[in-house]
């Protein structure tokens, strides 16, 4: 009886977490005009590449750094797939091969940040994934500023989430996944003597 309860309490605050979770996925950017060092796209994601692309192009930052790319793609090869002429904006684009996970895209970015000396991005991703992202960037490099760019594409649909097979799994996963990133992070915030 008492591992019942005490598993129906799991259950209670996990799905309590869920709502609270979707709940707070963004559905705007909050932020669109501010100017940073760099724009970091990270791959995976239907429309980031061309976010980060419009967001070059717009003068809010004279670098993007994109993370994650396959082994043997290049910045020209990317810009192909965008549909994009390179003209002035090639050479204002790098990218990164070495990250396989969100971890990988903090560590990965931190490295190219860390030898451009640079001490702000816009981080673009997914709406649903940029939670998770910000408490891994933030792990890697504390001291950056990082003003979130969420992603959003038409089948993911973020209003009444629950009813959407597709998209609550999706929701599911990826709350599944910031669970397991929190405890470090709060882990360090509290070494540093911050507030949860």
């Amino acid at each position: 009886m008492r591992m019942a309860v005490l598993g129906l309490a799991a259950v209670t605050i996990w799905a309590v977490g869920l709502v609270r979770f979707a709940t707070q996925i963004l559905s705007a950017v909050a932020d669109p005009n501010a100017t940073t060092d760099a724009i970091v796209v990270l791959t995976g994601g239907s429309g980031r590449l061309d976010a980060g692309l419009e967001l070059l192009a717009g003068n809010r930052a004279p670098k993007l750094f994109v993370s994650g790319v396959y082994r043997g793609v290049d910045v020209a090869t990317l810009l192909e797939l965008s549909k994009r002429s390179p003209g002035d904006i090639e050479c204002c684009i790098e990218i990164g091969h070495s990250a396989g996970d969100t971890a990988g895209n903090a560590d990965e970015t931190t490295a190219w940040m860390t030898d451009h000396g640079y001490r702000s991005l816009r981080l673009v991703t997914s709406s649903y994934h940029l939670a998770r992202a910000l408490l891994e960037f933030r792990l890697a490099m504390p001291s950056v500023t990082l003003v979130p760019h969420p992603v959003f594409t038409q089948a993911v649909k973020q209003e009444r989430w629950w009813a959407w097979p597709g998209t609550a799994s999706l929701i599911v996963g990826e709350f599944n996944k910031y669970l397991l990133v929190w405890p470090r992070h709060a882990a360090r915030r509290l070494v540093a003597g911050k507030p949860k």
